[in-house]
């Protein structure tokens, strides 16, 4: 174990403003608590989100009422099979006048990128975020461009609707810290939000008027920082590494995680641990985060498949079969 570098009153000070924050979007979000709080700890941990659901669950709300609360510039790019990789990163033009090439920079270059529907658009399309996702930078006519910081792209995708649509290749799935699973309000949220909805200003209520800028994209970046100094025991480490090895050995598992899947368990734990004011990680953070984390780097085999086995059924077992470190 490293030795701790976070004093305990930014530790406080931290978990606080990540609280309000996380209230502050359930303000425009009803019902959808436990989305919230992964989004917040995928942000911090510095990572991608891609989030599966249908439509008119409040997919894109969440999207613009994060980057509201931190101030951060927000940008959207709706995937269409006629999307061409210069729509998503940009592209050099001629100008007559100067008789020169300028560059024009795509929605890219944000700090919250919602790309909605990622699947409608073919392969070479989606793979025109590998570079920024990854490196933090988009490469036009051979220079490099930096993105602002923080940046997080969040994926959208519709699990019902499958014609039209293309596979998103492994090494993009790959670059995802967490796929969420958006499901159906409860009856008595959905109650809530059909009461709000149907009442006298419902159609004139601007739900993201409820939510308030909080913080900065500075700010939101000394909590990435802070992240990184939250404790991780050898054994809860060892623990991760457990579960992720155990995916490539699973019966039934026809492709399991690779070692970002991993190092991804980690630092998601840290920031969980940093939202709960804790300087050290849990086991019980790990398997918590474990279902999120993995769930999109598991291929079922096809006899699963046809048993109608979930790789969340299937990960639900294996983490109860491997024994967590209790000391």
């Amino acid at each position: 174990m490293s030795e701790a570098h976070i004093e305990e009153s930014e530790l406080q000070s931290i978990s606080q403003q990540l609280q309000t924050l996380k209230s502050e979007l359930e303000k425009a979000i009803v019902g959808q608590s436990d989305i919230i709080e992964h989004t917040l700890i995928a942000l911090v941990a510095g990572g991608h989100v891609l989030i599966e659901g249908v439509p008119g669950l409040g997919k894109t709300l969440l999207v613009r009422a994060l980057a509201k609360t931190f101030q951060g510039k927000f940008g959207r790019i709706q995937f269409t099979p006629d999307l061409m990789p210069s729509d998503v990163t940009g592209h050099s033009m001629y100008h007559m006048e100067t008789q020169s090439f300028k560059i024009r920079k795509g929605p890219a270059f944000t700090n919250l990128l919602l790309a909605d529907e990622i699947n409608r658009a073919p392969a070479k399309t989606q793979a025109a975020l590998l570079e920024v996702m990854q490196e933090y930078q988009v490469t036009i006519d051979g220079t490099s461009f930096p993105v602002p910081t923080p940046f997080m792209v969040l994926a959208t995708q519709n699990p019902i609707e499958q014609e039209g649509t293309y596979p998103l290749p492994e090494a993009e799935l790959d670059r995802f810290i967490m796929k969420l699973l958006i499901e159906f309000p409860s009856a008595e949220n959905e109650a809530s939000i059909v009461r709000q909805v149907n009442d006298s200003r419902g159609a004139k209520v601007d739900y993201l008027a409820r939510v308030s800028a909080l913080t900065s994209p500075e700010e939101v970046g000394v909590w990435q920082a802070a992240a990184w100094r939250i404790l991780a025991d050898d054994a809860v480490v060892d623990y991760a590494v457990r579960i992720t090895r155990a995916t490539r050995e699973w019966p039934g598992v026809a492709r399991g995680a690779g070692p970002r899947g991993s190092i991804n368990l980690i630092r998601a734990a840290k920031a969980r641990a940093l939202m709960e004011g804790r300087p050290y990680i849990l086991p019980d953070d790990v398997k918590l985060l474990a279902p999120a984390v993995l769930r999109h780097r598991l291929l079922l085999s096809a006899d699963m498949e046809i048993e109608g086995v979930s790789v969340d059924k299937l990960l639900a077992g294996m983490l109860e079969e491997i024994e967590a470190p209790r000391k």
